[in-house]
């Protein structure tokens, strides 16, 4: 039986991967082979390229695809430090008054501070009043716009479709009166 297992005949790639092996060389290869092999190109830092479709950059040393969204991710991030001052951003008025502002919640008490001593801050307090009233405005526009073009129908079980739109008079008579108040508010502003 021993003399079986000693005629054993090994093959050169097995004798190469053993060398391999010893030498503690795990990644060199024990066969050549022949066919496609995908192109390869090495990209730097800050290189921007197109593959499968997709936008890709290296970042950090990091392969990272670049989306639509990358611009509201940025917008919404809060930096570690302000970017006036240097201070921390670790308190929560802090991170408040830089998405309104863009600096830390000290470096807007110091801004208001001094549009006090200039005369400036009741336009100031003006102004970040009416942005809210118009946002405010603009979302209930919206929603009447949405509310008014809904359509409501439902399919049963049956197959036939039911039509839940009966309620045009309130629909109008809502967008009415909310048209009527949206009116208020933009002569007050």
């Amino acid at each position: 039986m021993s003399e079986s297992l000693l005629k054993k005949e090994f093959k050169e790639s097995d004798v190469q991967r053993a060398r391999n092996l010893v030498n503690k060389d795990f990644t060199k290869k024990t066969k050549l082979q022949t066919g496609y092999q995908k192109s390869f190109k090495r990209y730097e830092e800050g290189d921007l390229w197109e593959e499968s479709g997709k936008m890709w950059t290296i970042k950090n040393g990091l392969k990272q695809n670049i989306t639509k969204l990358d611009a509201a991710k940025k917008a919404v991030q809060v930096p570690l430090t302000c970017p006036k001052c240097g201070g921390s951003m670790k308190h929560h008025l802090a991170k408040k008054m830089f998405k309104i502002h863009g600096i830390c919640f000290d470096c807007v008490i110091d801004m208001e501070a001094d549009l006090q001593k200039a005369g400036l801050y009741d336009q100031y307090e003006k102004n970040m009043m009416q942005g809210n009233v118009r946002a405010f405005a603009k979302d209930i526009q919206e929603w009447v716009d949405d509310f008014v073009n809904e359509q409501i129908s439902f399919v049963t079980e049956q197959g036939d479709v039911e039509d839940w739109n009966s309620n045009q008079d309130i629909k109008k008579k809502v967008a009415t009166n909310l048209n009527t108040y949206l009116g208020f508010l933009k002569e007050h502003m």
